[in-house]
């Protein structure tokens, strides 16, 4: 069954921190070929170029979020039957979450193409920068299947202990995605098209790589081609975990989207400036979001293996992992925060709106990383429903009526920016007194 994969034995922070390292270091290479994106339309197209992609992501991941969370629920459902040693039901849930991928990435190919334009008018993005968005966005979602898919497979290779794996195909598709933009913008003068099929082609590759390696190999979460089927019962699991925090993300990411119209009516200037910030917070986030997929597979394993209190253990031991690498990483970037802006551009006004930016972030990012860690185990256990309510109240609902309301009575970004640490806080001690007062680690 792979005991050495399994993370119901042995000692948590060490069984934590090499899991989660392969998916730093994944995350981080993905972080790199986005950010190498953003260097070089920024320097070799212009700032507005760089507007018009950091403006699409925020749309980009208002339409894969739905996708994300229903690969969240068939990741611990594949941990909890590995964790139980259940190799039938590792084999079923295997299956059913690949054809569930596919059809996902199918659907989501054919919205993102066709809402693209649409869902750019309704975020008020400048004239200045619309085509590019839009042709950026175009050919990201015409191979969003690539991407849908490969979030279930590595998911499913998460589950199962093997975090090894997806660094080692997130390495070929940042090597790919680097050479390719270099090749496209800088070379062949493509503009945001030429970043965006750098993109596309990246990750087909790293796609196909996972795909081979399941396929191959002879562990117990092979995947047998002619077995790929959505069964009805696993799916309908799988929905039931997923599904709220598939409706978590889509609505915190419509909150963000809100954020970025605000944003973009300030201008393209500040959009710039943003877009390159968020590149450098993903250095941030991206590890921090990697410690919660490592407790959602700690937790998954370990309530399938019927032992709770190993799952109380392993939420301590994350949290002070995650918290110890956010205070290093936000001081450093504050610290830097000028060279790092000027990385992307030597324009004055967006690196002076880049620094300011940062001052919402870096400070306050420790709460962001408790979030998501106290979130990720509690899933884990197969709890979504929870999580997803205090998320949707204080990141969806608290953001859209602060941004409204204060750019309404008040204006300025300053009150913008201030929405994130804001709302941190909030979600923190809702959660905190879920866990402290709820049964959540009964399995």
């Amino acid at each position: 069954m792979g005991a050495a994969d399994r993370m119901t034995e042995g000692t948590i922070w060490k069984q934590i921190l090499l899991f989660s390292i392969p998916l730093i270091l994944g995350n981080l290479l993905q972080q790199l070929y986005n950010t190498v994106d953003s260097i070089v339309v920024g320097r070799f197209v212009g700032s507005d170029a760089l507007a018009a992609v950091g403006s699409g992501s925020q749309l980009i991941f208002f339409l894969i979020s739905f996708s994300m969370g229903a690969s969240i629920g068939a990741s611990v459902l594949v941990s909890q039957a590995f964790g139980a040693e259940d190799r039938d039901r590792v084999h079923r849930t295997v299956h059913s979450a690949v054809a569930l991928g596919l059809i996902a990435g199918a659907v989501i190919t054919v919205l993102g193409v066709a809402l693209a334009s649409p869902l750019l008018h309704v975020m008020k993005t400048p004239a200045a920068v619309f085509d590019q968005s839009a042709a950026y966005l175009r050919i990201y979602f015409g191979g969003s299947l690539f991407s849908v898919f490969y979030n279930f497979a590595t998911g499913i290779l998460n589950a199962v202990g093997k975090s090894n794996k997806s660094l080692q195909y997130l390495a070929v598709s940042a090597l790919t995605n680097t050479v390719l933009d270099v090749l496209f913008v800088a070379g062949f003068s493509m503009g945001v098209r030429g970043a965006a099929l750098a993109t596309v082609i990246s990750q087909a590759a790293a796609c196909v790589c996972i795909a081979v390696y399941l396929i191959r190999t002879d562990a117990d979460y092979r995947v047998v081609p002619r077995d790929v089927r959505p069964e009805g019962g696993i799916i309908v699991q799988m929905l039931k975990i997923g599904l709220p925090t598939g409706l978590q993300n889509t609505l915190m990411s419509l909150s963000n989207m809100v954020i970025q119209s605000a944003i973009n009516s300030f201008g393209p200037t500040l959009m710039a400036a943003n877009a390159a910030y968020f590149r450098l917070d993903g250095f941030n986030i991206l590890p921090v979001i990697s410690f919660g997929n490592a407790i959602t597979t700690f937790a998954g394993q370990n309530s399938g293996a019927k032992k709770p209190e190993r799952v109380k253990r392993g939420l301590y031991v994350t949290l002070a992992m995650g918290g110890g690498y956010v205070l290093v990483t936000g001081a450093l970037i504050l610290i830097f925060g000028r060279p790092l802006m000027h990385i992307f551009v030597d324009d004055g006004a967006v690196v002076e709106l880049g620094l300011y930016i940062m001052r919402f972030f870096c400070p306050f990012f420790i709460f962001n990383t408790a979030m998501h860690i106290m979130t990720s185990a509690v899933r884990g256990t197969g709890k979504t429903i929870p999580p997803m309510l205090i998320m949707l109240v204080f990141l969806c609902a608290f953001r859209i009526v602060w941004v409204n309301v204060t750019m309404a009575l008040i204006g300025g970004m300053f009150w913008v920016y201030a929405s994130y640490p804001i709302s941190w806080v909030l979600t923190d001690v809702a959660l905190i007194l879920y866990i402290r007062h709820s049964n959540w680690l009964e399995v």
